[in-house]
């Protein structure tokens, strides 16, 4: 079934009926346009990525309902699908609001900037520069923790890690040792 696109508030009446049908307390960490939307420099997107960590009792019931109650694609994804997870990201991620018993986050936005610099599209490019505009993400301190998880990438096949260094570089400006 398609879904309408989603606008600020569609995606908070989302986060508030999650959190009143989860059953006990846990994270929800907003990844890609749902934050995007949320901090004001997208006006709409087509799903609300989410992690859930720790899973609140009862989510998977809300989401399943949900989906279909209020019409949005909610899908499970966060930049650590894709990539290794980078040290500090909870800490890092910003507290949105708490509905019931669960708080939502946006989940670090310096391995959100990784994910998009590694996926290359224009949309992308253009959300990591929103980030940098925003003060959300300092290009020397997201190169300084490519540096911690470069080596990991080995694990992680589908991602060409020299492409994904220069772009780092790139938007540090040079100003990081190669």
């Amino acid at each position: 079934m398609g879904r309408d696109e989603l606008d600020p508030g569609r995606v908070s009446r989302t986060l508030e009926e999650l959190g009143r049908a989860s059953r006990g307390p846990g994270r929800v960490y907003l990844t890609g346009g749902a934050c995007a939307l949320l901090i004001g420099w997208r006006n709409a997107t087509l799903d609300v990525d989410l992690r859930l960590d720790p899973e609140p009792e009862g989510a998977f019931e809300a989401i399943r309902r949900l989906k279909d109650q209020l019409s949005v694609n909610i899908e499970l994804a966060s930049p650590q699908d894709f990539l290794p997870e980078l040290p500090g990201w909870r800490d890092r991620s910003i507290w949105i609001a708490r509905h019931g018993s669960v708080d939502f986050f946006h989940y670090d936005f310096y391995a959100q900037a990784l994910a998009k610099l590694e996926r290359g599209h224009d949309r992308d490019r253009g959300d990591v520069q929103a980030m940098v505009e925003r003060g959300l993400v300092e290009p020397l301190k997201l190169a300084a923790l490519f540096d911690e998880i470069e080596a990991a990438l080995i694990r992680y096949p589908s991602v060409d890690p020299d492409r994904l260094k220069r772009s780092v570089r790139a938007l540090a400006g040079g100003h990081v040792d190669a």
